[in-house]
């Protein structure tokens, strides 16, 4: 979903970032509809695209 890219302030880095730069982690975006989650190392490649409701189910099976 290359709109949640172009807007404002969209994407924001993960709270487990880490120290330095803030590099290793992943970046996080959301709109009304979907959530969309990037590598920061890598934003230009693959998104994966969540719609809204299935992104909390998504991160609970990660802390599983």
């Amino acid at each position: 979903m290359a709109f949640l890219g172009a807007l404002p302030g969209g994407w924001r880095k993960s709270s487990y970032s880490g120290g330095g730069d803030g590099n290793d982690c992943v970046e996080v975006a959301n709109s009304r509809t979907h959530t969309a989650v990037r590598d920061s190392k890598a934003p230009a490649r693959a998104t994966l695209t969540f719609p809204a409701p299935a992104f909390q189910p998504f991160l609970d099976s990660l802390k599983r």
